[in-house]
């Protein structure tokens, strides 16, 4: 009997195993159509604009758009409200600039051609702050009848009902949304790659990434495709970026500009916060867009955020400042060039009159793993992964995700067996095990509530208005940032603290901070010290940036610091021109 059913028994294996080829195989081949339909989508819009900027161009023959391009946003904002400039020749030439921009950066993943049609009713706005300005949008920001996929496929093919709460004002301030920009899979990632849109690069070298998680907005504003725009900057978002392409970022206090309407794949996250900012070529740039946002109809169209308009007083007083400073935070040895950028920094503003006083926040260790690294995962990224079922795994976020999939008793032998040679790699296996209840979750948000009160406290003691510190960069060579989650924390923890923190650009890698990183050995020595020196490698000419921070609800101050900075720096550039 045994005998006779052998071959019935191998044949029902066999077509079991040929039955679940079959369904992967039909399974990835839904997921190729899906993906290769948004890829057309986005072409086709690409020729749509290309061919209303050719239409533009014969209906205004000898027009030159091209000195459009190099106006500050200040100037373009004066040229258009007297009337020299229009707005739809703004318009198209920004759109013309995006596609060609896009040619070698890949940052663009939908042109919004509603903002053509916008141009007829753009009058009515005339006496809004950013009247006739195209700006970009990241591609997670919802805009009505189009995607806000965050790069993973289960947000594809459901496009947005109504515009976010942001495009509305911007669109009611005369501003013109007119472009999306790229991101990494999942927004929760530094490098600019999804299996949808592909990879992003950095403007000012191809061989270099533009930083995320809103890298295609850096590299289109940092290639001159755009001259503002929004991003979002839950560990750095914004920051990195905006450090590795060379131009200026904010993030503004959480709920001081609001998120709805703001796609994310993990939405609820109460210890590491995120932010909506705005990123330009310079601080005034950054300015102008808090002063349109901080209105009355962001006020009204979401009552959650605090009603308090851009203080610009505090944004323009001359008083001189005291300001914290630190030039390593203990836990990443910042690269030659950060360090050297934050030391002219300081020395340039002491010399314009303000005081600098030494300043680091506490127990950067601790924090690191037991709140920020274990807030952020506190769900085990179980929320994450789900948005990540159904499609392939970007290779830039494939080493990040790898442990995440390890059950936590595996995470915890890791942890013990590490602690003595990599104590830094020990203590973020274990925080990846996330929080065990609901009440070591409430006992974790009490713990980092003290811990704010604890940095105030100091901060206060030392009567400090702001704080200066380094900034992650330069840009990392390409698929580094997944492995490299350790060097957040230059810019995560002010996404825990709540603090406004912004960046800008004061310098370039030279020769000497090149040469300068054979002597690196990082603040542990370990595997990730090691590939950090390998990520920065070969960066001779790459922007390098410094970062201002202010206490919550003090989002002018910082600013203010962030305009000190640009103009120390741009005197010293004077000075040594005139010398």
């Amino acid at each position: 009997m045994d005998h006779q059913w052998a071959p019935v028994v191998s044949a029902l294996v066999c077509g079991a195993s040929v039955s679940v080829l079959l369904l992967k195989w039909v399974k990835h081949q839904k997921v190729q159509k899906k993906i290769q339909q948004a890829q057309a989508r986005r072409d086709a819009g690409f020729s749509q604009a290309r061919d209303a900027v050719y239409e533009f161009k014969e209906k205004n023959p000898g027009l030159d758009l091209s000195p459009i391009m190099a106006l500050s946003l200040a100037d373009l904002t004066r040229k258009i409200r007297a009337g020299s400039l229009q707005p739809d020749a703004v318009l198209h030439a920004y759109m013309d600039k995006a596609l060609e921009v896009n040619k070698t950066l890949n940052c663009n993943t939908d042109v919004l051609m509603e903002s053509v049609k916008q141009l007829a009713e753009i009058e009515s706005h005339r006496d809004g702050l950013l009247y006739g300005i195209p700006i970009s949008i990241k591609e997670n920001i919802g805009y009505k009848g189009h995607d806000s996929t965050c790069g993973v496929l289960c947000k594809l093919d459901d496009p947005a009902l109504k515009d976010s709460v942001v495009v509305t004002v911007l669109k009611r301030q005369g501003a013109i949304p007119f472009i999306k920009t790229n991101v990494p899979q999942g927004l929760l990632n530094y490098e600019c790659s999804n299996p949808i849109y592909g990879m992003t690069v950095n403007p000012c070298n191809l061989q270099k990434t533009c930083g995320g998680s809103s890298g295609g907005e850096g590299a289109l504003i940092g290639g001159g495709g755009s001259i503002l725009g929004l991003g979002t900057d839950i560990g750095g978002s914004i920051r990195i970026p905006a450090s590795f392409c060379g131009i200026c970022g904010f993030k503004p206090t959480f709920n001081r500009i609001s998120l709805r309407g703001v796609s994310s794949c993990v939405k609820g996250v109460k210890s590491v916060l995120s932010s909506i900012g705005p990123m330009g070529r310079d601080v005034e740039s950054l300015v102008l867009c808090m002063r349109a946002l901080l209105c009355k109809d962001m006020f009204t169209l979401d009552p959650t955020v605090p009603p308090l308009p851009f203080n610009q007083q505090v944004y323009e007083s001359s008083d001189p400042l005291r300001i914290g400073y630190f030039e390593n935070d203990g836990y990443l040895q910042p690269s030659p060039s950060m360090t050297r950028a934050l030391q002219e920094t300081k020395k340039h503003l002491e010399q314009a009159g303000h005081t600098l006083v030494p300043f680091k926040p506490p127990e950067i260790f601790n924090v690191i793993h037991e709140y920020i690294v274990r807030g952020a995962i506190a769900d085990r990224a179980a929320t994450l992964l789900s948005q990540l079922k159904g499609g392939p795994v970007d290779p830039c976020l494939q080493p990040q995700i790898i442990p995440y999939h390890l059950p936590n008793f595996v995470k915890k032998i890791l942890s013990y067996v590490l602690r003595p040679i990599y104590p830094r790699i020990a203590k973020v296996m274990d925080a990846l095990c996330g929080v065990k209840s609901v009440e070591e979750l409430w006992k974790q948000h009490n713990n980092i509530e003290n811990y704010i009160h604890e940095v105030i406290s100091q901060w206060n003691e030392l009567e400090l208005d702001v704080l200066l510190c380094p900034m992650l960069g330069p840009a990392y060579n390409f698929n580094y940032c997944g492995k490299l989650t350790s060097a957040l924390s230059y810019t995560a923890l002010y996404n825990l603290l709540n603090f406004p923190a912004g960046v800008v650009p004061v310098t370039t890698v030279t020769d000497e901070d090149e040469a300068q990183l054979s002597e690196y050995r990082g603040n542990f020595g370990d595997i990730w010290d090691k590939l950090f020196v390998k990520a920065v490698r070969g960066s001779v000419g790459l922007p390098v940036a410094v970062q201002c921070v202010s206490l919550p609800w003090q989002d002018e101050m910082c600013l203010r610091l962030m305009r000190e900075v640009e103009k120390v720096h741009a005197n010293k550039k004077l000075s040594n021109s005139t010398n």
